[in-house]
């Protein structure tokens, strides 16, 4: 019985004495939790057509910020880790996963940002400058915080979540601010922050604001994860020919 391969990206490469790439364990967890084997790809560049030719599913874990540049936006005093190689390593990897509709594409609070950049949105910056304080994303400095999400009941993620109305844990100061191409948005913050995203073409993407994987304890978290794997399932079926 052979379940699925699920790569996960990993933080950028530390400059300790002796430089590593990490990935908090949460991820790793509920993919194996949920079914699945997990894959943890590092940071760097790579050819990525050869690995997700092997891989059934793909999650784009949260970190530092991207990089202002990428779209269009201005350096800001709160910005903070962000790493040119884990930038260009993701977007690589995430264009090449784009192209694989049959490729399940999971991407959380710093992986939405990317998959909204890839596509051609745009972040704002530092969300309390934008969207004032009345919704907490983090709590100063960089604390995690709870709110409320309402979803969209017939998006995807809604049937998948079985619920419109989720608490979530967040862990964030940035988020969309223009949509990207081939993206609709089926949740949102009390505060009109897009907290999830779908893709309109690709068989199975999801982005979403907040870090299911620290919230092992919730239902509907685990519930996202296990709906992740069961598709990453499906493929591996379909292409791979493994049993399952």
């Amino acid at each position: 019985m052979l379940a699925p391969l699920i790569g996960i990206t990993s933080y950028a490469r530390d400059h300790s004495e002796l430089p590593s790439f990490s990935l908090p364990a949460g991820y790793v967890d509920c993919v194996a939790s949920a079914g699945g084997v997990p894959v943890v790809i590092p940071a760097v560049t790579m050819e990525s057509s050869h690995l997700l030719e092997r891989l059934d599913g793909l999650i784009l874990a949260g970190g530092g910020d991207v990089a202002p540049e990428a779209y269009g936006g201005e350096r800001h005093e709160t910005v903070y880790s962000v790493n040119e190689e884990r930038d260009q390593c993701e977007f690589d990897l995430l264009r090449g996963a784009l192209r694989e509709p049959g490729l399940p594409i999971l991407c959380i609070c710093r992986g939405l940002q990317v998959l909204n950049v890839v596509l051609g949105g745009s972040l704002h910056v530092h969300l309390p400058e934008r969207l004032g304080e009345t919704v907490p994303h983090r709590i100063p400095p960089r604390e995690t915080c709870r709110h409320r999400v309402i979803v969209e009941p017939q998006s995807r993620l809604g049937k998948i979540l079985g619920r419109n109305e989720i608490e979530v844990l967040s862990w964030h100061h940035q988020g969309i601010d223009r949509l990207g191409k081939q993206l609709r948005a089926v949740a949102w913050a009390d505060d009109g922050l897009v907290e999830a995203v779908e893709h309109v073409e690709h068989n199975w993407c999801i982005g979403v604001q907040w870090h299911p994987e620290m919230d092992p304890e919730s239902e509907e978290q685990r519930q996202l994860f296990r709906a992740f794997v069961n598709a990453a399932t499906q493929r591996a079926r379909r292409t791979h020919g493994r049993p399952t």
